[in-house]
């Protein structure tokens, strides 16, 4: 009985040990013991030319080949990325905050956020939608989390309006909104990369 399951694993154990392998060779800083299939790399060093340099070939960061990635030595490219890591650093906490108010168990269908969520809510999403007001309408009562009108497979937040009523509102259009105004050059390569298509 565990023959055959053994069989099966054994290739993925080889692959897990030629990726240990490859680790160690690149942090030992080994350089010159060469992988099995490596011939075909020396050829591309031409007679009398010094092999590039471990740094010249990685990135400190991940360790990739950046002969895969040529515009890394653009300073556009490297300034794109610094700035891509920025935006996303400063909205992941609302965006994690807000898909488990969405997601997980924490509340029911109908109901009211807490005050502290409802506070992030409103200072970090509400705030930057582009018809904020009018979802507002005539006074923000709270913020409630319930099926989406149309896709009662998805949830979304609502606004809980004083007179009774209640909209709901796309947290992805706060945020698109958010980008847009404070990142203004990035936010349109960001939002195509990092959102959904037909968002909004």
């Amino acid at each position: 009985m565990a023959a055959p399951l053994l069989l099966r694993a054994l290739p993925l154990l080889r692959l897990r040990l030629v990726q240990h392998h490859s680790h160690l060779r690149l942090y030992n800083g080994s350089t010159d013991r060469r992988p099995f299939c490596s011939a075909a790399a020396d050829s591309s060093v031409a007679d009398g030319e010094s092999p590039p340099s471990l740094s010249q070939i990685f990135s400190p960061k991940t360790g990739k080949d950046l002969r895969q990635y040529p515009r890394w030595d653009d300073p556009d490219y490297r300034k794109w990325q610094d700035k891509e890591s920025k935006i996303l650093e400063d909205i992941e906490p609302i965006i994690c905050l807000t898909k488990d108010i969405l997601h997980s168990d924490r509340y029911l269908d109908g109901e009211r956020l807490t005050p502290e969520d409802e506070k992030a809510v409103v200072d970090k999403l509400l705030a930057h939608h582009p018809h904020s007001q009018d979802k507002i309408g005539c006074g923000l009562d709270s913020i409630m989390v319930d099926r989406h009108p149309q896709f009662r497979h998805s949830r979304c937040l609502f606004v809980v309006r004083t007179d009774g009523g209640w909209i709901d509102f796309s947290y992805q259009k706060c945020l698109r909104a958010y980008i847009r105004s404070k990142y203004p050059p990035y936010a349109e390569k960001f939002i195509r990369e990092h959102f959904k298509r037909g968002s909004g």
